[in-house]
């Protein structure tokens, strides 16, 4: 299955005549003068002909700012522990299809510009998450339709790179400020057992979050995956696979929701954070992993230890060249992973995806990827991902005698007494397909062997499995 924006949630065009946008902002402002359910009433169907209608790209971004703006003007009656009501539900959905419709319009338009395509997803992603939380405060369960269009918007704005382009949306409750924000926003809101949440603590709990969401990362998954947290399928009508589920859909389109920066970040000092939106967090947070416990038991290790990284330095420690290593201080560990403490200068190469070497004093040292990242008054705090198996240095080559490229091979026993092999990396230096020359730092031969496709592929490494005789 592709993921296509057609398949966006939209209805049909019902009329040939383009609605008369002449007197549209007299009317929605005349609309203002009647009572709020009365005005509901009056701009839904103003509302729901455009959506209904053949208009221009430009005639239909003026029209649904207008409505935008007039839909500040009415949320404010639903603020606090004000429950919404079933009209201004529905305008919210009436919102999210007319900014879907109008994305379709710039999808099969020219090409558009970045910040212009990535205003549109958002404004599309925020309504949708306004319905989203206006169906949480009324205790109802939001239609499958919903979590369709949410994944769909992200997987065109990943393809797009439009996830981290900053959108300026004085909206209230608060949204996170870009599309990566707002869609993570949207899923910890799911995952906070919305349905326990008192009156009033939901909209709270959403604006809490605004300031957090875009610190989680979703992450491709890996079926031998062993850190913990929440899988997300872009193709199911759901915020998240239960912690029963277990995923049977393509790669392609599943995720590891990554929470690690933003368990951290819930620590720090907050000045502009409540004591209510504090509190709300501390107590919703223990339902972000789905209920599911931890697969390795984390213990608590103050030690110092050393990084090399990037997969250069890694290949000459492991010839024993001694390439300069970073201190870092090890806070917790467990059999999957470590969480470590370093100097905020390391930031820059300490990316989220890059390949590392843990040296902590043991004879072997441990392959791991760098899985999340968060920088505080405290320095770096950095989660890693440990590589299971024999981290060893090989060379590649294009020819026999052609100029070397350094690698690292990860190899691990299989059960009786094979191996498992993945080759790693750096980024478009080979291609699948290609034929390379390889050969270990133990052994004068070279074997030749083509690249199969990737299993693994990072901001900075890829891997690539090998079956080696």
């Amino acid at each position: 299955m592709t993921l296509d924006a057609l398949r966006l949630e939209v209805p049909d065009i019902l009329e040939t005549d383009v609605v008369s946008l002449a007197d549209l902002n007299e009317q929605l402002a005349q609309a203002r003068l009647q009572s709020v359910e009365l005005a509901l009433q009056h701009v839904l169907g103003l509302l729901f002909g455009l959506n209904r209608s053949a208009m221009t790209l430009l005639e239909r971004q003026r029209a649904l700012q207008s409505f935008s703006d007039h839909y500040r003007h009415y949320s404010k009656a639903y603020q606090g522990e004000q429950p919404p009501s079933a009209l201004f539900v529905h305008l919210c959905n009436e919102l999210a299809i007319g900014f879907k419709r109008l994305l379709l319009q710039i999808l099969q338009g020219r090409q558009p510009s970045r910040p212009h395509l990535a205003w549109c997803l958002y404004m599309a992603q925020h309504f949708l998450a306004q319905s989203l939380l206006r169906h949480y405060q009324l205790y109802q369960e939001p239609p499958p339709s919903l979590w369709r269009d949410s994944h769909l918007l992200y997987w065109i704005g990943e393809h797009q790179d439009c996830l981290d382009e900053p959108v300026a949306a004085a909206f209230i409750p608060q949204p996170a400020s870009t599309l990566r924000g707002i869609y993570q926003q949207m899923l910890l809101l799911a995952l906070s057992n919305p349905f326990h949440l008192a009156d009033g603590e939901c909209a709270l709990l959403f604006g809490a979050l605004s300031q957090l969401a875009e610190l989680a990362r979703l992450l491709p998954w890996e079926e031998d995956d062993e850190i913990e947290g929440p899988i997300i399928d872009l193709t199911e009508a759901q915020p998240c696979l239960s912690y029963a589920q277990h995923p049977t859909g393509s790669a392609e389109y599943l995720r590891r929701f990554e929470l690690g920066a933003l368990l951290v970040a819930l620590h720090d000092p907050a000045p502009l954070q409540s004591k209510a939106e504090s509190q709300i967090l501390e107590r919703v947070q223990a339902h972000w992993l789905v209920r599911q416990q931890r697969r390795h038991t984390r213990a608590d290790q103050r030690s110092e230890c050393n990084l090399i990284v990037g997969l250069g330095g890694i290949h000459a420690q492991l010839l024993e060249q001694r390439p300069r290593p970073t201190s870092a201080q090890m806070l917790d560990t467990s059999a999957g992973g470590a969480r470590l403490l370093c100097n905020a200068d390391q930031a820059a190469q300490l990316s989220i995806g890059q390949l590392v070497l843990l040296l902590t004093g043991s004879e072997t040292p441990t392959l791991a990827l760098v899985r999340w990242r968060h920088l505080n008054n405290e320095g770096l705090h950095l989660g890693l991902r440990y590589l299971k198996g024999l981290p060893r240095p090989v060379w590649l080559r294009r020819a026999p005698s052609a100029q070397t490229h350094p690698g690292v091979l990860q190899s691990t026993p299989t059960p009786g007494n094979g191996w498992h092999h993945g080759l790693w990396l750096p980024n478009g230096q080979f291609v699948e397909g290609e034929n390379v020359w390889l050969q270990m730092a133990s052994a004068h031969k070279q074997a030749i062997l083509p690249l199969p496709p990737a299993n693994l592929l990072t901001a900075s490494v890829t891997r690539y499995p090998m079956q080696l005789a």
